[in-house]
């Protein structure tokens, strides 16, 4: 099912297969950008955090990704968040 992203702010998009290589917990991410339970959404293949409204905190996520041997663009993606809000947009993994 595609999960639902924000325009208002943005989500960070990972292959669910590369945030479990990372060694990164959920419990972590949340503390380090208080996230509620709707701003961690897991379907299938695909792991969705945000709307993340923390600038810094959303840099220190993408470089613990990094640091972990993560790939911008090929293992994680950051949507922005800056299109209308009478534009509905979904993320949906392509994987198996």
């Amino acid at each position: 099912m595609p999960l639902p992203l924000s325009s208002s702010a943005t989500t960070l998009l990972v292959r669910k297969s590369a945030f479990e290589r990372s060694g990164l917990t959920r419990v972590q991410i949340d503390q380090a950008l208080t996230l509620t339970d709707n701003e961690f959404r897991v379907e299938k293949d695909l792991v969705a955090i945000g709307p993340i409204f923390d600038d810094d905190g959303l840099a220190a996520l993408i470089e613990a990704f990094e640091k972990a041997g993560l790939v911008f663009f090929d293992d994680f993606f950051e949507m922005p968040g800056n299109w209308p809000e009478w534009l509905a947009l979904f993320g949906m993994s392509n994987d198996a």
